[in-house]
């Protein structure tokens, strides 16, 4: 089997101030070739002067081996009585280690990494660069579809990053990685952007990366990527590798994507989505003739009582734009739906009928999203009603996640997680809530079996 090894990182500047977030944009031109009075051309000033807004992040995490099935040994009196009898006995108790990068986006301490680096730590620790001394952190918010997250520092006048409109950004922009891979703090890899707008990598569920070359590896997660002005334009987040080391093919979360998010975890722990409420699906070449040749986002089918069928959409519609946003796939759409708040009116341009048209829609929020008909992603897999009220079946599995290398499979129908019975869609939705693993029961062939995922 193929190993594809994802190694994530991440950027991000905010002046915070009153209760009031604002970003501290640039407004330069960062395609300006760089002056310089000397032979050799040189980012140094560059690099000084962004390399302190990024910071070096260890985290703690205690993990229980049960080694045994005997459920005394999970009774600190009976591991203390039976020690000397061998270690294969009892459960033990060790300390994960793991190393990360993050970045300053107030002066006041706030700093953005990913959700997998901090993502159920129990002890978060932030160095600075130049300073010796270690701060603990305090876990503010994070977004597990996005891999994002905020954390905390009790410190004063620290150097918060600038942003740059990522939506300006080129291919063949020069970049700079900053960040702590393998733990080397204040590493600076250049290369350039490589792509734009990618998705469907399968790394998380709302993906609109940055793709560059810059060296990425192992400590990263959480660094910045910035161009040849020192201005953040993404978060190194993942990296495509067989081996785990870097091939040059490496992907940041564009920064007005971090943006939007991590102002909203700041003001409010959480991130919530706006909703339109249609299932979608990408165009193929041979059905863009159908829509003067246009690709966009194919409404497969429209949900009851929902944003989208307000508004008139229909089966068969294809978007191309919301609100003045170009969208050529049905991930773009999601994507550009989701950096939006809840109740905000956005314009859809669609094509029905060989003709153009426009609507004003009115976003819901997606804790109020319909569920009876839609598909709902959970940890690799995609889950759909059976219309029959036993259960929820299995209609996609990312193979590349753990739920398809455990053996999860199309047509599978998911009867049970935890101890909560399920009947549809918003019977898994509540039953998935949270990070922690869960014992899922699955019907196949006749048969009941678990699986822990």
């Amino acid at each position: 089997m193929k190993k594809t090894v994802l190694f994530l990182a991440l950027s991000l500047s905010f002046l915070y101030a009153n209760d009031n977030i604002e970003f501290n944009h640039s407004q330069t031109d960062s395609r300006k070739f760089p002056t310089s009075q000397e032979y050799i051309l040189s980012y140094n000033n560059v690099i000084e002067k962004v390399k302190t807004s990024v910071v070096n992040i260890s985290t703690q995490k205690n993990v229980n081996n049960n080694i045994t099935s005997n459920p005394f040994m999970n009774d600190p009196f009976f591991r203390e009585f039976f020690r000397n009898f061998g270690p294969r006995d009892i459960p033990q108790e060790r300390i994960q280690r793991a190393l990360g990068s993050g970045v300053i986006v107030s002066s006041d301490g706030y700093i953005v990494t990913n959700n997998h680096v901090v993502d159920g730590a129990d002890k978060i620790v932030v160095s600075l660069v130049g300073d010796k001394k270690e701060y603990e952190a305090k876990l503010i918010g994070k977004d597990k579809k996005s891999d994002l997250a905020v954390i905390k520092i009790d410190a004063k006048n620290l150097n918060a990053i600038t942003f740059y409109n990522s939506d300006k950004v080129k291919v063949g922009d020069i970049t700079f990685a900053i960040g702590n891979p393998f733990g080397l703090n204040e590493t600076i890899t250049q290369g350039i952007v490589s792509a734009t707008r990618r998705s469907g990598v399968g790394i998380v569920e709302y993906e609109d990366f940055i793709q560059t070359d810059a060296s990425i590896n192992p400590g990263n997660s959480g660094g910045a990527l910035v161009n040849s002005a020192g201005e953040l334009i993404g978060i190194n987040s993942a990296i495509l590798s067989k081996s785990g080391g870097n091939v040059g093919i490496g992907f940041a979360i564009p920064s007005n994507m971090v943006s939007t998010i991590a102002s909203s975890l700041i003001k409010n722990g959480k991130y919530i989505r706006a909703y339109l409420g249609v299932n979608i699906s990408d165009v193929s070449e041979d059905m863009s003739d159908f829509y003067n040749n246009n690709f966009g986002a194919l409404i497969t089918g429209v949900e009851d009582n929902t944003p989208a069928q307000k508004a008139g959409l229909k089966r068969g519609d294809l978007i191309i734009s919301v609100d003045g946003k170009e969208v050529k796939s049905a991930s773009e759409l999601k994507n550009i739906v989701g950096s939006f708040k809840p109740n905000t009116t956005v314009k859809i341009k669609f094509l029905r009928d060989k003709k153009v048209k426009t609507v004003d829609v009115k976003l819901d929020s997606f804790d109020n999203a319909s569920t009876n008909n839609g598909d709902v992603s959970y940890k690799g897999i995609s889950v759909i009603d059976t219309n029959d009220g036993d259960g929820v079946l299995v209609s996609e599995v990312d193979p590349d996640s753990k739920a398809a290398m455990i053996g999860i499979t199309k047509g599978d129908i998911i009867v049970q997680v935890e101890t909560t019975e399920i009947k549809n869609i918003k019977d898994f939705i509540k039953a998935t809530k949270g990070d922690m693993k869960k014992r899922i029961y699955i019907f196949r062939r006749g048969g009941i079996f678990a699986i822990v995922l």
